[in-house]
């Protein structure tokens, strides 16, 4: 009987032998090879690196299917889920609605989406793949429905890129043409010749060195200086997951050593210590911590269950077979395969220094000891692709034109949460080709995503598409220019594109460097820690926005007559402030203050050689006297309740008496300051019930949550194959149906509408 391989702890694995209870009891004793040191840690001998012969051998060396059956099955899950979660199955009527005058970010500019019926097909076509792919049902032709679909949808909308979805699309891709259906798949009870076979040891490798990359790439892009000083996440250390943290070290050290440096450490770890026997469960522990908070940090779909199932795979390649040996027998008929006895390949490439009873078994037609050409394309490729993988984190100097701040198309560089962003000012101007009319839109018209203001590509994109909008709304010849202002990693607000270029007719090649990206001003970087200072000294009520702006250029500014006391005081450079009402300019120089304005425009002139600097200093005084009233209004209704207060209350303030989840009081109440605070005490009551729910009625919570979100998807789906069957029915069923379909947990329906929830009143944004 051969030996079983144990692959584990390595990308080309190591090999175990096990021998069975008959193979002791032979009459002819076997001396046991003694392996060398580099065979026992790495699972390989030098020599079998030492030809491209020997490499072939090594990498169609026979594997257990069993890791790679599981790891199939858990994958496709997983995917059928993120098929109507992240990949927008349950909402694709609102991002594809037909007729809609919509702005889309394909890669390629052809590519357009189908009609709102035929998405659905398409999506129909993604789901069942991943399903052929979790069951191993005509497994080629379920991977192939998978990615062709998968990675059309990947192309058409940029601005759902992110680093998990790209390797959703190659994971997919390698099991297309990897051996996954050969465990605990039904094709293998269409054909028992693949059941239970070998396969080619390059099928782990891919996977394993994938896994490997993304671990630790990442964590070679965190060795960036704003990660490794703890700006990029520095907000995340508020977060209640890290309160345990929180009770020894103040929440800046939790910010730095645990949010960035544990970060940093664990993915330039990871895939090392997942790559050993000794280290792999201390690597368990550690990832599986990692990603679990990261399901909870992040909406980020299936990509913290797909890296825990991905885990698996560093592990010994028949673990699947040990696990489900210590299950009940009388389950045995529906649980993975636990016999030992594994069936030869002819993917495989098996030596030929075998014993007697190996070379009886390879005298079957499925045996091949000879290289064929199959065996050297699975190694050429395994090369090639991995040398790839490692290239594509580090090509932007090929792809310029999508260099911005960041380079490249987020995506495939692995930067997984290097840089965050914040916008303060978006303006958009068009200009009429013929009349010279000016006018204003509302930033993010025309579109349903908000990345385009971070990318030169999509900039282009939208400008154009709006170009093509515009004179349907008597606007001829448009040209359109964007200011956009953002802070990147807690830097100064700054300009990222050109104000004074026209993006319509601007150059944009995919291959050469952005002409009208303004440059980041990193030296100005260290005032970041001035920053912290600054924001320190304030009071609660005082906000504080820091600016930088290029020589030659200015910002236009308005006042919101909510903020008072609204100054501007110079840090570096010079500027001149003008009041446009008050005709009245201001030449300011560093440590200069002046008092602008509310309810008015203003303009703030660079006139130094060097980039300006300033800081505006406001108080919110609408939210301020908010706050007071409710403070106010909160101290007597608990003297109410307790009984203390003794003056008549007004009928204005009779609805303080209702308790906090009295709907009618809050309702019935007249004055708007009493009705919105009636509303913030049962909003606060909620959310405090809620994060004190116990597990079950969390799980419960959630389960019923993605049951609606699921069961829309699913009759939206079925609503749109019978519409392409059977034509249209009247508007007033389809309407039903819709609606129907469209039905939501009482609990949900109960509720507030989302316009109406405390994160969007005034003052409360933190909840």
């Amino acid at each position: 009987m051969e030996a079983r391989d144990a692959t584990a702890g390595a990308f080309v694995g190591t090999s175990r032998e096990k021998t069975s209870a008959k193979k002791d009891a032979a009459p002819k004793a076997v001396k046991p090879r003694t392996k060398s040191r580099m065979e026992e840690i790495f699972g390989f001998k030098k020599e079998d690196l030492s030809s491209w012969e020997n490499l072939v051998a090594l990498l169609n060396r026979p594997t257990d299917p069993a890791s790679l059956g599981i790891f199939r099955c858990l994958f496709g899950l997983l995917m059928a889920i993120d098929v109507t979660q992240e990949r927008g199955l349950s909402h694709l009527d609102y991002k594809y609605l037909d007729g809609a005058p919509v702005c889309r970010f394909p890669l390629f500019n052809f590519l357009e989406p189908l009609p709102l019926d035929w998405m659905y097909l398409v999506y129909l076509v993604m789901f069942l793949g991943a399903l052929g792919i979790m069951l191993g049902c005509f497994y080629r032709l379920s991977c192939l429905m998978f990615i062709s679909t998968y990675w059309y949808i990947f192309f058409l909308d940029k601005t759902a890129w992110n680093n998990h979805s790209y390797l959703y699309g190659l994971i997919g891709f390698q099991l297309t043409i990897m051996d996954g259906n050969r465990y605990w798949s039904l094709d293998g009870l269409r054909k028992p010749s693949i059941k239970n076979a070998h396969v080619p040891l390059w099928n782990y490798t891919l996977l394993r060195t994938q896994i490997f990359i993304v671990y630790f790439i990442a964590g070679v892009k965190k060795l960036d200086a704003d990660w490794v000083e703890g700006y990029s996440m520095s907000y995340l250390a508020h977060h209640w997951l890290f309160d345990p943290f929180k009770l020894i070290l103040p929440v800046e050290l939790v910010s730095l050593l645990v949010v960035h440096g544990g970060g940093l450490v664990l993915d330039l770890t990871a895939g090392y210590l997942l790559f050993f026997d000794a280290t792999r469960p201390v690597a368990f522990f550690f990832v599986s911590y990692f990603h679990c908070m990261n399901s909870q940090l992040f909406s980020i779909g299936m990509f913290p269950y797909t890296m825990l199932a991905t885990s698996l795979l560093f592990c010994y390649a028949d673990w699947p077979r040990r696990f489900f040996a210590r299950f009940p027998s009388f389950l045995s008929g529906v649980l993975p395969l636990t016999s030992e006895q594994i069936q030869p390949s002819t993917s495989c490439l098996y030596p030929e220094n075998r014993s007697s009873s190996e070379r009886r078994e390879s005298q079957s037609p499925a045996k091949a000891s000879k290289m064929r050409l199959k065996h050297k394309l699975g190694a050429v490729f395994t090369v090639l692709y991995i040398a790839e993988q490692f290239f594509m984190p580090y090509s932007h100097f090929i792809t310029q034109g999508y260099n911005n701040w960041t380079n490249g198309l987020y995506g495939y560089s692995w930067d997984m949460m290097v840089h965050s962003r914040s916008h303060q000012h978006v303006k958009i101007t068009y200009k009429d080709g013929k009349t010279g009319e000016i006018g204003y839109l509302n930033p993010g018209v025309f579109t349903q995503s908000r990345r385009w203001k971070d990318h030169g590509d999509m900039l282009k994109q939208y400008a154009t598409c709006l170009s093509g909008l515009l004179p349907h709304y008597n606007i001829s010849d448009p040209e359109i220019y964007f200011d956009i202002w953002v802070s990147i990693n807690e830097r100064f607000q700054q300009r990222i594109f050109d104000p004074r270029v026209d993006i319509v007719k601007a150059e944009w090649l995919p291959f050469k460097p952005n002409p009208w990206l303004m440059p980041l001003l990193v030296d100005l970087s260290p005032w970041r820690t001035k920053f912290q200072e600054i924001e320190g000294s304030l009071d609660n009520q005082t906000e504080i926005v820091f600016i930088a702006d290029f020589p030659g250029l200015h910002l236009e500014n308005f006042v919101s007559e909510d903020l008072g006391n609204t100054s501007i005081q110079v840090l570096q450079g010079q500027v001149n402030v003008e009041i446009v009402d008050e005709k009245k300019n201001h030449t300011l120089q560093p440590g200069d203050q002046i008092k602008v304005p509310a309810g008015a425009y203003h303009k703030v002139y660079t006139i130094s050689e060097s980039p300006s600097c300033y800081m505006y200093v406001y108080i919110n005084t609408t939210e301020a006297a908010l706050q007071q009233n409710f403070t106010k209004l909160l101290e007597l209704q608990e003297r109410i309740r307790n009984g203390t207060e003794t003056e008549p209350l007004p009928p204005e303030l009779q609805p303080l008496i209702a308790a906090d989840d009295d709907r009618e009081a809050e309702v019935n109440a007249t004055d708007p300051v009493v009705q919105l605070f009636l509303k913030r005490q049962r909003r606060m009551k909620e959310v405090k019930k809620r994060r004190e729910a116990g597990v079950l009625e969390r799980l419960d919570r959630f389960a019923v949550k993605k049951y609606y979100t699921i069961r829309r998807g699913f009759l939206m789906t079925a609503i749109a194959i019978r519409n392409l069957v059977v034509g249209l029915p009247p508007v007033e069923q389809l309407r039903k149906e819709v609606a129907f379909a469209n039905m939501k947990e009482p609990e949900a329906e109960t509720e507030a509408d989302p316009g109406e929830t405390l994160k969007h009143e005034v003052g409360h944004a933190e909840l």
